[in-house]
């Protein structure tokens, strides 16, 4: 089972979207607010399933949001980032030495975002 965890970190309040394995398949940005976060995570919910991916290391199509962009950072990795309808980024991932790898990190994320069973926990008190 996957699930969200969410954590107070220095500026605000993020999620970490888990694997059934435990670990972090995509992380959000930083919200100023607890309900922010939230949002967020129902944004996770909601455009992931249905987002195509747009391989920036492989092509020139564009794709509309929402979508997954796949790209290479500057040491040579692979990575992704979910952009939710509106075009805001709504969650990236860590890295991944092959493409291949990162492909099925999104697949991941497009599996486990909206399970109806994946609960939300908190890793700081509020």
């Amino acid at each position: 089972m996957s699930e969200y965890l969410i954590k107070k970190v220095a500026t605000g309040v993020k999620f970490d979207l888990l694997g059934s394995n435990g670990q972090v398949i995509a992380t959000s940005e930083v919200y100023k607010t607890m309900a922010a976060c939230r949002k967020g995570i129902e944004s996770v919910r909601k455009n992931a399933p249905k987002a195509a991916v747009e391989d920036q290391t492989n092509s020139q199509l564009a794709e509309t949001n929402p979508k997954f962009e796949l790209y290479q950072d500057k040491t040579g990795m692979f990575r992704f980032r979910l952009r939710s309808r509106n075009g805001s980024i709504i969650a990236v991932s860590e890295s991944y030495s092959t493409r291949q790898g990162c492909l099925q990190g999104i697949e991941r994320v497009k599996n486990h975002a909206n399970s109806e069973e994946n609960p939300i926990f908190s890793g700081n008190k509020y």
